[in-house]
């Protein structure tokens, strides 16, 4: 069928090449007309290209505007404190988005869990900038702007809109933080004037991680700083099964690059063994930026089918298919 995306392919280090290949199977077979242009990137790139982050792969990024990646390694004496805060930040993705939804066969302590954190990307105390104080101490700076924050919540409202949720909730620290998330916070509440019919509220980032836990059902978008963002999320990803079915998304002005939340398991490199359930449901997450929304529904009805049946289950979700086992079942489906 003629082409309709080129979308750059990362396949990472790890198990990034394993779940990457198990998710194109599926994405492929959803029939969208994908051309997937392959670059590496992370520890496999650099005997090749000499850098972890070859220019290549940021120019073909802003190229096709869409990008799905799989974990990267971040090698030591590289000059990069990670590889993908250098990827979000060369490209301005502002925006990370990890939703926490309940899937069938998925055994956890909850049920019915259905969240979407949206963290701000760029700043905080993960813009790196700290320094040694003498000897024996160390001192790092956080970075709250008007700019960034308003961005960041406006972008969750506009999510809310879009995917009909109810409730906003702005996650900060401006007991404390007076100023830095002092500012954060009434950046939100300004923002949050323009958006009547989407309910607003703020809570304190330890009684958020609290109600977390005890009542997920309270909540719907979550909108805080980088940091908290990256706590809360693997929160939000126990809640559900773990970083092993949680996708997410970084997402600028016209580029989005889509990847799984886990790391690279370097231990299981190669072996064709861990489920590849976070790319894939990258990948629709990808299908709905696009505007493919039938093939984003049918991916996940297909993968709903296979959790069900059971006979096509990796061993870290208690069965014995391979990583490509399970990403042809689900293929099958569609």
């Amino acid at each position: 069928m003629l082409k309709k995306y080129t979308i750059t392919l990362i396949p990472g280090d790890g198990i990034g090449p394993d779940v990457t290949r198990a998710a194109r199977i599926v994405l492929d077979a959803a029939n969208v007309g994908i051309e997937w242009d392959v670059v590496e990137a992370g520890a496999c790139a650099i005997e090749r290209h000499g850098t972890p982050l070859p220019e290549q792969v940021l120019d073909s990024i802003r190229r096709n505007k869409v990008a799905l990646k799989g974990p990267l390694t971040t090698p030591v004496g590289t000059g990069y404190r990670s590889l993908n805060v250098a990827l979000r930040t060369s490209l301005d993705l502002f925006a990370n988005v990890r939703p926490s939804k309940s899937l069938p066969a998925i055994k956890t302590r909850y049920q019915d869990v259905d969240l979407i954190i949206v963290r701000e990307n760029t700043e905080d105390l993960y813009a790196g900038i700290e320094h040694m104080v003498g000897k024996d101490a160390a001192e790092s700076i956080k970075i709250i702007t008007r700019a960034a924050s308003e961005r960041i919540v406006r972008y969750a409202f506009e999510l809310a809109r879009r995917e009909g949720r109810k409730k906003v909730t702005a996650v900060h620290k401006a007991n404390i933080m007076k100023c830095s998330d002092g500012l954060f916070l009434e950046a939100a509440r300004q923002v949050a004037e323009g958006y009547p019919e989407i309910e607003f509220e703020d809570r304190i980032v330890d009684a958020c991680s609290m109600a977390l836990v005890q009542n997920p059902e309270d909540l719907d978008v979550l909108v805080m700083p980088n940091l908290y963002g990256d706590i809360l999320s693997d929160i939000c990803a126990g809640l559900i099964g773990g970083l092993g079915v949680a996708p997410g998304a970084n997402i600028g002005d016209g580029v989005a690059v889509f990847e799984p939340v886990h790391g690279t398991a370097p231990k299981f490199a190669g072996m064709d063994k861990l489920n590849p359930l976070a790319t894939i449901l990258s990948g629709v997450m990808m299908f709905k930026y696009l505007g493919e929304m039938d093939a984003a529904d049918r991916v996940m009805k297909a993968i709903t089918e296979v959790l069900d049946e059971g006979k096509y289950l990796t061993c870290d979700l208690g069965g014995s298919a391979k990583t490509s086992e399970m990403g042809k079942a689900i293929a099958e489906k569609l």
